[in-house]
């Protein structure tokens, strides 16, 4: 079974909106937790427009499942994660003002650089993925950093879905074949929602988590935290 690791940056940000603690993020990680999610993700930026850094530390004494910390590996940023050791670091090339993630990496452009960081990550005893489109040059770039995994970019996936799924998912079977060969481990996040998140787990080999955030959210809004955490939970089976 694909494991589910629920980005929780989406309730920092509705606390944030109004000031206080509510909604509070480690509590709203513990009922994910109970309700069966596999892991808590988050994606401290700069700003701390959402997640902030303390949310970090604080989450991490208090998560008992698999911890992700996604980011921009800048200073502040790798000190953090050797500080609070999570189960995951995810390498992410977004630029300070995005407002999302929009791009993986160039892994051959920055082949010395991501080397380095996940070296620096690795030694630590810290699982390591590096965000990316699902190009086979990419893959085989990801490889020789020395890197554990990979996370696809499934925003394009997400577009194409509607109109031609099949079309939509063949880049990224193409990469997952790629990175199967490779021995690396396959994760895949951004915009994977209810509609579409079984067919990309049916058709795309060894995927071993997915980190899901906004929609999922945004669906709980309609349908209870709960109740979404287990259908996401039985279309990833």
């Amino acid at each position: 079974m694909t494991k589910l690791s629920v980005n929780i940056n989406k309730i920092a940000t509705l606390r944030n909106s109004r000031g206080g603690n509510v909604p509070n993020v480690l509590r709203v990680a513990e009922h994910l937790e109970r309700f069966g999610a596999d892991g808590i993700t988050v994606h401290p930026r700069p700003d701390e427009r959402h997640i902030r850094y303390q949310d970090t530390r604080d989450l991490a004494k208090i998560v008992t499942t698999e911890f992700n910390i996604e980011g921009n590996p800048n200073p502040k940023f790798m000190k953090l994660v050797l500080e609070t050791k999570p189960t995951q670091v995810t390498l992410v090339p977004d630029a300070v003002d995005a407002i999302t993630s929009n791009a993986g990496w160039d892994t051959v452009k920055h082949a010395g650089f991501l080397t380095d960081i996940i070296s620096t990550f690795k030694a630590a005893g810290i699982r390591t993925s590096i965000f990316v489109d699902p190009v086979v040059a990419m893959i085989d770039g990801a490889k020789a950093t020395g890197t554990d995994r990979i996370e696809l970019y499934t925003e394009r996936y997400a577009e194409g879905y509607t109109e031609d799924k099949e079309k939509a998912i063949a880049p990224f079977i193409k990469a997952a074949i790629r990175a199967n060969e490779l021995g690396i481990g396959i994760n895949a996040g951004h915009d994977l929602s209810l509609e579409n998140i079984k067919y990309f787990k049916a058709n795309i080999p060894a995927l071993l988590e997915v980190s899901i955030g906004h929609a999922l959210i945004c669906e709980a809004l309609y349908l209870g935290l709960e109740n979404v955490v287990a259908m996401y939970l039985n279309k990833l089976k």
